[in-house]
């Protein structure tokens, strides 16, 4: 039987080792910064046991599920202790920061190492909101490095697919890096500013689904968000530019009364999401 150890026992992790135990045949075990944690998940059976230095050095694949800058602390101590051949997949929600400096070491080891993102989760973490099918039917993205083997991609979409999970996506870090500014990472930053008006705090009765859909992820850790806006600079960076160019242009047309500006302002808006969703209809975006 293969061992799998999960580093990291959040809502992200705790799901992932739930999934393994629930799904796939293999040994779970677990690893945590705090050890209650991997004690609690043990008695949850979530795992089949907690990870030491022994376990992370014999097992199969190592999945680290940990903010990105305590992954790449985390591999640089765990891969020399690692058997040649075994596969590590991060589960990082930045790429290109974690790769080039995890990438080397797994060449120099003889491991095998692919990024990974599961493009799922809750508005609110931690290991007791995790549940078994968290992925179902889930995006999960694969970044393949100079360290994956011939076949790993396949291998890790069908044991993915195996835990639930819809979609393979593969791409490569700097892609990844750029759709995620856009698709998950500005949104964060949109909820956050949203939430910081003086009247949010009396919505009640004032509500459709838009407040509660712009607002829900507003509950971030901002422990590990900080650190994932700052890994990936660049390219939010410009994805923040190009949203503050666009709500300026509708500020400056309420400034100036500008009805007939303000009217195709909202029109482009309005053809592009219909564009969106044309150029994928199978998987719409409403």
């Amino acid at each position: 039987m293969k061992t799998v150890v999960i580093a990291g026992l959040g809502l992200i992790g705790g799901s992932m080792a739930k999934a393994f135990k629930a799904h796939a045949s293999w040994r779970v075990l677990g690893w945590n910064r705090t050890r209650a944690v991997a004690e609690q998940a043990l008695a949850e059976g979530a795992i089949d046991g907690i990870a030491d230095e022994s376990d992370i050095a014999a097992c199969d694949l190592l999945i680290p599920v940990l903010y990105p800058r305590s992954t790449i602390a985390f591999l640089r101590s765990s891969i020399p202790l690692m058997k040649q051949d075994a596969v590590i997949v991060d589960l990082v929600g930045v790429k290109t920061a974690v790769i080039d400096a995890v990438e080397p070491l797994a060449l120099e080891y003889g491991l095998r190492y692919t990024g990974g993102h599961p493009m799922a989760g809750l508005a609110k973490g931690g290991f007791q909101r995790s549940f078994a099918d968290l992925y179902k039917g889930a995006n999960m993205i694969l970044v393949p490095t100079a360290a994956t083997a011939e076949g790993d991609l396949e291998e890790l979409g069908a044991l993915f697919q195996s835990l639930g999970f819809g979609r393979i996506k593969v791409c490569d870090k700097k892609t990844h890096d750029r759709m995620i500014a856009h698709t998950s990472q500005l949104a964060h930053v949109v909820s956050n500013a949203y939430v910081k008006s003086p009247v949010s705090a009396h919505y009640v009765g004032y509500t459709g689904g838009s407040y509660k859909d712009m607002t829900r992820i507003a509950c971030l850790n901002e422990m590990i968000w900080k650190e994932l806006f700052l890994y990936n600079r660049e390219a939010l960076l410009l994805e923040t530019d190009a949203l503050i160019a666009n709500i300026t242009e509708v500020r400056d047309a309420l400034q100036d009364r500008d009805e007939q500006r303000l009217e195709e302002l909202l029109r482009q808006g309005r053809l592009c999401k219909e564009e969106i969703d044309r150029l994928n209809s199978e998987e719409p975006s409403e």
